[in-house]
């Protein structure tokens, strides 16, 4: 293969896994981790990372494979219709990707992390071959979003992070649905229902943050819901507004990168303000760089 040939597989590859869109789940183990109490060093957040990208962008592949078909019809140059990768490099790739996310799991937090690494990586199988059109599809993506948080935290030590995965998880719930007619249009109230949802999930959030945590943590934390508001509310208010193709994508794009910010307060909400604000910086080029590769 030669170096031109070698680089345009290399790019085909990326935009099969939307590999910027990775960016946007960073923050879930984070978010998990510091709602369970434990210590946010950098080696178990670099593996945990790690794993979350690789089972990311394992549903990203199994995801254009399952829908090869139909993009063939509205999405003609994704990468598997135009031919640049074929169905089984695809397959292969989800399942090498699943592989290094459960290994890179292990290495986490060994049994314990794979407990919960395992079942999410089953979900977001599931999801793509089986229950992605059906109605139990939305369900199964929010439960894979909420799974990735639970990993933060652990097998031993999920209770404590039920409150963040589940919000994170109803976020996801809602962009899920909008993303189902994000190619045909849909009526005002499938983005307004997400709008709503934002705000719910803001002020469930807000209200969910202890009234004994440091001051600083409680303002950032309110602050950094107020980002993820605006994030995902706005292009969601304009899709209500008008609900064909071009703004449902955006609102779905703006969701997906909102939840960013949505990670940022719940870490910081869990008393890890320094990690909040690291997170917090891959906002701006979860943004740029989807300019580039479509996160959806």
């Amino acid at each position: 293969m030669t170096g031109p040939e070698a680089a345009t597989r290399a790019r085909a590859v990326l935009e099969l896994v939307r590999a910027p869109a990775a960016l946007t789940v960073l923050g879930d183990t984070l978010a998990g981790a510091a709602a369970s109490g434990r210590p946010v060093t950098a080696g178990r957040t670099a593996r945990l990372a790690l794993a979350s990208s690789c089972l990311y962008w394992a549903g990203m592949a199994l995801n254009d494979y399952a829908d090869r078909e139909v993009d063939a019809e509205e999405r003609p140059g994704r990468p598997l219709p135009s031919g640049r990768i074929s169905p089984r490099a695809a397959l292969a790739t989800a399942a090498a990707l699943t592989g290094a996310g459960l290994t890179a799991a292990a290495a986490a937090g060994g049994r314990d992390t794979l407990a919960v690494a395992v079942p999410l990586a089953a979900t977001v199988w599931a999801y793509d071959l089986a229950l992605k059109n059906t109605p139990y599809g939305p369900a199964a993506m929010a439960a894979a979003r909420g799974l990735d948080v639970l990993m933060g935290a652990g097998a031993r030590r999920t209770r404590h992070a039920l409150a963040p995965a589940a919000l994170l998880a109803a976020h996801t719930y809602a962009i899920t649905m909008v993303s189902r007619k994000e190619t045909l249009g849909a009526s005002a109230s499938l983005p307004a229902g997400a709008l709503a949802a934002t705000g719910a999930v803001g002020l469930v959030a807000a209200a969910l943050t202890p009234q004994t945590a440091v001051r600083a943590h409680r303002a950032a934390s309110t602050a950094l819901l107020g980002g993820y508001v605006l994030a995902a509310g706005s292009a969601q208010l304009a899709a209500t507004a008008r609900p064909d193709a071009p703004r449902l994508q955006r609102a779905v794009g703006a969701g997906i990168h909102a939840m960013i910010p949505l990670q940022a307060a719940l870490t910081a909400r869990g008393g890890s303000l320094r990690a909040a604000f690291s997170l917090l910086a891959a906002y701006p080029v979860a943004r740029g760089l989807s300019r580039k590769v479509s996160p959806t």
